[in-house]
């Protein structure tokens, strides 16, 4: 899941002077700092002020979508079926869906 939106950190390079942005892994960001000679990770705390002042991503807000969407159905088939399997799988769903919501560090 991408936590951060590809032009919200092209944004704030832009803005501080950091060049030749590249993604070598998902939700790690490199780039060249002012007057460096080799690329460094954007700062975690940076990453984390950029996510606070964007909110959540696309691939998050469809993962949040999906997790309320499943709930609904299952607690609609649970309440026809007369039986709790449906909510069992939604919650099952809906925790994996909160763990990668994670960003990990």
């Amino acid at each position: 899941m991408n936590h951060y939106c590809l032009t919200w950190i092209e944004d704030w390079c832009a803005e501080n002077g950091w060049t030749d942005l590249f993604v070598p892994n998902r939700n790690e960001f490199w780039a060249f700092p002012p007057h460096g000679v080799m690329p460094l990770p954007i700062p975690n705390k940076v990453l984390s002020l950029i996510k606070e002042e964007r909110g959540l991503s696309v691939d998050e807000k469809r993962w949040r979508l999906a997790a309320l969407v499943s709930t609904a159905i299952a607690i609609l088939a649970t309440y026809l079926s007369q039986c709790p399997m449906p909510l069992v799988a939604a919650f099952i769903f809906c925790a994996i869906v909160v763990a990668r919501l994670e960003i990990e560090h």
